[in-house]
């Protein structure tokens, strides 16, 4: 697909990166299932050892059919390359990893996944690192909390648990004129919804295991690199503009310009922090992909009907959906979310805690799972589970208070959903 920018996305979705097989002309990307690959010659080995040349060495770095996958994921998010990897975590992981060091930080929006404000607050601790927490409608706040040890801003397109929608453009002017690149994961959102990258984003970072797998069965991340930041421009970056002692002194912002970011981490993040994406999982993922505007489109419409009938229902105190009128986020949907605001949010429950426990186990057809983006409708309580490990105080800030219940809406009928949170409500309220 050389001219792939001319494509609209229901065509990227199902083309980018799949070409037929040179070997059998299967027309699917095949599985490679394989840990190494045969060198032409030792000059050929060489040269692949060297990054003179871009090729296959070892499944741990590269692997075909995970290339197709990081093909596609560059093209659908606008974005110059893209490495995959093992999850949405090791995504995180992975795009910090080049830009961090001991006594650097992170700014980080309060609203975020209960695993990632963990993993920002507890575990990067370990290396050296930290996060700041702040709440992303305050770019006042934001400004004031970078100094000279920051070194990325990071936050979600649509929050989870809540479905709030981030002010992309606003929060990327804080981050470029503080010389910073701004992280934005983009799970809840997918392309499709979202393209953080128009809005300024410098890396975007996905839990693919969500709304682009689409079915459940298998996890994996992506970080997607824009390759417009220049990593030389300040001096905060030496990984990526600095000599690289593996590489005989290789300079990466200097040798692989907008894709710098994109081959250091497959060449020194994959390779030493191991955080490999298997080729069936890519496979799983890709025919995901195939359907994603289609999933998406019917995601968001059922998302607006039940989440307007729940705003309507005596025993719910209130339901964050950005695409209802009533919310606070709904005059970012056609900015930032044009095609709609998702199928993620939460309501909030007038029984408390109890009527919420007792909500999640009186659904039917919802699934009560640690999960969400799948066809089916998911239910959890975050604070009795995802966001349990957090103060009740953090829960609050980070949308899934005591009182609240997440809910991801899948593809099935409406009505159906409808009557199943219905005779839920009922029992919870009773």
């Amino acid at each position: 697909m050389s001219d792939a920018p001319s494509y609209g996305f229901d065509t990227l979705q199902i083309h980018a990166g799949a070409r037929p097989d040179p070997a059998t002309g299967a027309r699917q990307v095949p599985i490679y299932q394989t840990t190494a690959y045969v060198f032409r010659d030792a000059e050929h080995a060489a040269a692949l050892f060297n990054l003179q040349e871009v090729g296959y060495i070892y499944s741990r770095l590269t692997n075909p059919t995970v290339a197709a996958l990081q093909e596609r994921m560059a093209v659908l998010e606008g974005g110059a390359g893209a490495v995959c990897c093992s999850s949405g975590h090791a995504a995180q992981i992975m795009a910090l990893f080049p830009l961090m060091g001991p006594g650097c930080n992170i700014v980080v929006s309060t609203r975020l996944y209960g695993g990632s404000i963990t993993q920002f607050s507890q575990t990067i601790k370990r290396f050296g690192w930290s996060a700041r927490f702040v709440d992303f409608d305050d770019l006042d706040a934001i400004e004031a909390a970078i100094d000279d040890d920051t070194r990325a801003v990071f936050c979600e397109s649509i929050a989870n648990p809540g479905g709030y929608i981030t002010d992309l453009d606003a929060v990327a002017k804080v981050a470029d004129a503080a010389g910073l690149p701004l992280i934005v994961d983009n799970t809840s959102a997918t392309p499709y919804l979202c393209r953080p990258i128009e809005h300024g984003a410098t890396l975007v970072v996905h839990s693919m295991t969500k709304f682009l797998t689409g079915n459940g069965t298998v996890t994996g991340g992506c970080v997607v690199d824009s390759g417009k930041f220049d990593w030389a421009a300040s001096g905060k970056f030496p990984s990526l503009s600095e000599p690289e002692p593996a590489y005989h002194g290789l300079k990466f912002a200097e040798t692989f310009g907008p894709l710098a970011f994109t081959f250091h981490g497959i060449a020194v993040g994959l390779r030493d922090l191991g955080m490999t994406l298997n080729p069936q999982a890519a496979h799983y993922t890709m025919m995901g992909i195939e359907t994603l505007s289609l999933r998406m489109q019917r995601h968001v419409e059922n998302a607006m009907r039940v989440a307007g009938w729940l705003e309507t229902h005596d025993a719910v105190e209130g339901v964050t959906y950005a695409g209802l009128s009533s919310s606070p986020y709904n005059d970012r949907v056609a900015r930032i979310c044009p095609k709609g605001a998702g199928g993620l949010f939460t309501v909030a429950l007038k029984g408390g805690y109890d009527a919420c426990v007792k909500f999640v186990d009186s659904l039917e057809i919802f699934s009560h799972v640690a999960n969400l983006g799948d066809t089916r409708s998911l239910v959890i309580h975050s604070a009795s589970t995802t966001h349990r490990q957090l103060t009740e105080e953090q829960q609050v800030a980070a949308g899934a208070a005591p009182n609240v219940v997440r809910i991801s809406i899948g593809i099935e009928d409406a009505d159906d959903l409808i009557a199943d949170l219905d005779q839920a409500l009922t029992k919870a309220s009773a």
